[in-house]
């Protein structure tokens, strides 16, 4: 079974192509060209690299969401185009699973956190046991010292990864009351050859949608939204 990988959800830009257990290509970008910029021609380089058949893929992984609203948007957009093109269902992976996924194996708990602006992170917790990744906090928008909270409650060391990281690390340092460490270079950002290897659990699990399907999962409004409402809650209080 050969998954493409799709991810685009935050400050990096990758494409990855799985086939069962072997990784056949992965090319990452962690620069500051915009995705609309990188992402095609970072595939268009893959399938040309590898002498791929883009007919012959069973399926698309994509980050579904939460990450950059901007980004998911860019990374359906060319997943739900690829599902129509080629008949292929489409794998949607929750971003912050998909990061954790990074660690699989890690006999410490495992906390993404991604910078979701206004002090809050985009998180969850998760642990590998002989059975896999098993999910103990669901992804979730909450702020830094909440999640912190919550690992010192679970009182066990845990790993930290993430592009949240460096924003909040005097945070973690200050207030993280259990064993902490923080995920290698090569492992802390976000990687489509993760999110194609997860998509192989989710696909023998029956989570696959098609493309007309897909719909990125943002967690929280963006800031036009949001500010849009509050002009609306304004406009009634002043009726």
């Amino acid at each position: 079974m050969k998954i493409l990988g799709l991810d685009s959800s935050g400050l990096v830009a990758g494409v990855a192509v799985v086939e069962d257990d072997n990784l056949l290509a992965e090319y990452t970008v962690n620069y500051k060209k915009t995705h609309s910029q990188t992402l095609l021609p970072m595939l268009d380089a893959v399938v040309k690299m590898i002498e791929l058949d883009i007919n012959t893929i069973d399926a698309i992984a994509v980050t579904g969401g939460p990450g950059s609203f901007t980004g998911l948007r860019i990374g359906s957009a060319t997943a739900k185009g690829l599902g129509f093109a080629l008949k292929k269902p489409l794998i949607q992976i929750p971003t912050v699973d998909g990061l954790a996924y990074n660690l699989y194996g890690s006999k410490d708990m495992v906390c993404p956190i991604m910078d979701a602006r206004r002090n809050q992170t985009y998180t969850g917790l998760y642990e590998f046991t002989e059975d896999g990744m098993e999910v103990l906090l669901a992804q979730c928008a909450v702020e830094i010292s909440e999640i912190i909270e919550k690992i010192n409650e679970r009182n066990r060391s845990v790993i930290f990864l993430g592009d949240g990281v460096p924003v909040f690390r005097n945070y973690i340092q200050e207030h993280c009351q259990v064993s902490f460490s923080f995920a290698p270079a090569h492992l802390n950002k976000q990687r489509a050859a993760a999110v194609a290897a997860l998509a192989f659990t989710y696909y023998q699990e029956g989570k696959i949608e098609t493309a007309a399907e897909h719909r990125p999962d943002y967690l929280r409004l963006s800031q036009a939204e949001r500010e849009r409402l509050a002009q609306e809650h304004s406009e009634k209080a002043d009726s």
